[in-house]
């Protein structure tokens, strides 16, 4: 099968990697060529907002995925009217506004951070007062790994925080008293069979992901539920079809849903050595229509990202039952680079692999 995916990230290199042993190939769309991909597979480059580009796509295809949340869906949608598109157009529509996707998932009955929308500077103002100080303003869409939000700490900092983060529509959330970030990824396949992976318990740094644990450790059987039962009443309410990321606060025994990604998502990533079946091959077999496989983890697996530079890979692929992963691409700051998956690790392995990756770019 011939499965076209938007955009040229890492996230589609992974899908492509995962794909390919099952006998499909791949067609990259994006509007520059992407390191992570380039060496992969074809790309098609245009804009989005080019019907002609995406007609040419789509003939390339016989099923179309995407690999970030942010494709316009006016996109999506021209390319379902010529070809299945997977995961639906509508997760897109719900994810991409902060303020649409949590009164969306409070809809269904599920728990959130309390919020406010805020168009204005006065209206900012307005929600800082209704949700109380501290509180946190994020852009409605377009934000990730920390961007597009600030922290409000007194009302004073209104004006400061609403020209910081453009002078746009925003949604203000208050503040959460969580012990704990996690995150959970269902996998629903084209006949409506669901698989969800256990629990994984996520730190970040300046905003973007760090560290993965999987499974989360210390998980009550009641929280377990809890979080199955928000997949999959997510899932199924979506009509969704592949992978969806739903990231969770644990706030007293009890999950509010942060957001959702519709799309293979970072946490996941210790799936690729620590699960039976990954989720970027899971996402593959929802798509095309082949039976999901199990997601069982094989060990204990810790994941860390490598942002920003690289640190000695000899060394940290020297660590017992490490595991490698680069993405082809130059360093940046705040750039996901790659990422290490430790299975099964000592407290002291975990130690080393989270020094060495801190010490910066290899020099061999």
């Amino acid at each position: 099968m011939r499965i076209g995916i938007l955009g040229a990230g890492q996230l589609g290199r992974m899908l492509a990697l995962a794909g390919y042993p099952l006998g499909h190939t791949f067609v990259f769309f994006d509007e520059a060529l992407g390191e992570a991909t380039a060496t992969i597979g074809k790309t098609i480059i245009g804009s989005f907002s080019d019907e002609g580009a995406l007609t040419n796509f789509a003939r390339e295809c016989d099923i179309i995925t995407y690999e970030f949340e942010n494709v316009p869906c006016e996109a999506a949608r021209f390319l379902q009217s010529k070809v299945a598109v997977y995961p639906p157009p509508k997760a897109l529509e719900v994810s991409q506004d902060r303020v649409t996707e949590k009164s969306y998932i409070q809809s269904l009955g599920i728990a959130t951070p309390r919020f406010e929308p805020a168009s204005t500077e006065r209206e900012l103002a307005n929600a800082c007062v209704k949700l109380g100080i501290p509180c946190v303003a994020k852009t409605r869409r377009f934000g990730y790994d920390g961007k597009g939000q600030a922290r409000l700490s007194d009302t004073n900092e209104v004006g400061t925080v609403w020209r910081s983060l453009g002078e746009q529509p925003l949604i203000v959330e208050g503040f959460v008293p969580f012990s704990r970030e996690l995150s959970i990824i269902g996998v629903r396949g084209i006949q409506g069979d669901i698989e969800i992976y256990p629990l994984v318990q996520n730190e970040h740094r300046d905003g973007i992901l760090n560290r993965s644990m999987s499974p989360a450790s210390d998980v009550p059987g009641a929280l377990k539920q809890e979080a199955l039962a928000i997949a999959t009443k997510l899932l199924q309410s979506l009509n969704y079809v592949g992978a969806l990321a739903i990231e969770l606060f644990d706030v007293g025994g009890h999950l509010l849903v942060n957001e959702i990604a519709p799309r293979v998502h970072n946490s996941g990533h210790a799936t690729i050595d620590g699960n039976i079946t990954s989720q970027f091959e899971n996402h593959i077999r929802a798509i095309s229509g082949m039976p999901l496989g199990a997601v069982t983890p094989r060990s204990r697996a810790v994941m860390v990202n490598l942002i920003g530079s690289l640190p000695s890979l000899s060394a940290l692929a020297g660590l017992p039952n490490s595991k490698v992963h680069l993405y082809g691409k130059s360093p940046r700051s705040g750039r996901k680079l790659g990422h290490v998956t430790l299975l099964d690790p000592s407290q002291e392995t975990e130690s080393r692999a989270l020094s060495l990756v801190s010490q910066g770019i290899d020099k061999e």
